[in-house]
């Protein structure tokens, strides 16, 4: 399955909710991972984005959905890059 790199940051709602319930990082994962968006790392970040998550999903229309249903809720902005292991890029070019 391919993978992604989601770059976000906070909204300032978001971070009202962050600070209230630190928690609501991981409830969100599990509703990331019922829309078929499988998370296999996070990290807090510092500087120009909040977060950034490596994440696998079966194709870009998942991750679009995924994306669009948590912007939607006004807590967060996304990047959403697709990415290819670099084993695999190397393969394809030859």
């Amino acid at each position: 399955m391919p993978y992604f790199i989601i770059l976000s940051n906070l909204t300032d709602e978001g971070r009202r909710t962050i600070k209230q319930k630190p928690e609501r990082i991981v409830e969100v994962n599990k509703e990331i991972e019922a829309m078929g968006v499988k998370v296999h790392k996070q990290y807090a970040l510092l500087g120009m984005y909040d977060f950034v998550n490596i994440v696998e999903a079966p194709d870009n229309e998942t991750v679009m959905k995924m994306s669009v249903e948590l912007g939607s809720r006004g807590s967060v902005t996304m990047t959403t890059l697709p990415a290819i292991p670099v084993e695999e890029f190397i393969k394809k070019i030859k």
